[in-house]
């Protein structure tokens, strides 16, 4: 099952599922809400991602590649792949994005906006805290690398049939393409 996608809340789901050219499994909102809770307005640390190589012109989707030793974070790793020019983004924002998601223990590709090719809007406030917590400051135009530990993501209850192990941390690939 595809879950459309994993980052947004369900009604936003569903709205993205109606934009696309094949008809897309909608989730319901208990199975995209983290299943943690934690203060959003805690800021992010930058921490080491020299584990993590992604590569790949802003706007087409990235490649990612994984050290052998890396798994599991305890810490949301951020770093920007390619800064952005335009305005940053605010808790309070919404947003348009494209993005891939990975497992860190599975290396799976579990979701990407580029996969349906149609970008993802949403409000920040709306998604898991990993992404509420490792998009502000992001400037439109910009790629960013996000490594999530599984507190900030969806911890012990993923999404079922989403392919995410349960306390697993993700890796996204994010392209910030507007501020609407």
């Amino acid at each position: 099952m595809r879950i459309k996608p994993l980052v947004v809340l369900g009604v936003l789901a569903v709205a993205l599922s109606a934009c696309t050219s094949s008809p897309q499994p909608t989730a319901s909102p208990s199975d995209l809400k983290p299943s943690v809770t934690a203060s959003p307005s805690a800021s992010a640390s930058i921490g080491d991602a020299s584990a993590y190589t992604v590569t790949g012109a802003w706007g087409k989707k990235p490649v990612v590649a994984i050290a052998a030793g890396a798994g599991n974070v305890s810490n949301l790793i951020v770093k920007d792949i390619i800064p952005g020019t335009g305005a940053a983004v605010q808790a309070t924002d919404n947003v348009t994005v494209n993005y891939v998601g990975i497992g860190a223990l599975s290396r799976k590709q579990f979701d990407a906006s580029w996969d349906s090719g149609s970008t993802a809007s949403f409000p920040l406030s709306g998604v898991i805290l990993g992404w509420q917590q490792g998009l502000i400051g992001m400037k439109v135009g910009g790629r960013r690398l996000l490594v999530i530990p599984g507190d900030l993501a969806y911890g012990a209850t993923p999404p079922a049939g989403s392919g995410i192990k349960a306390n697993e941390s993700l890796i996204f690939v994010v392209d910030l393409v507007s501020i609407p």
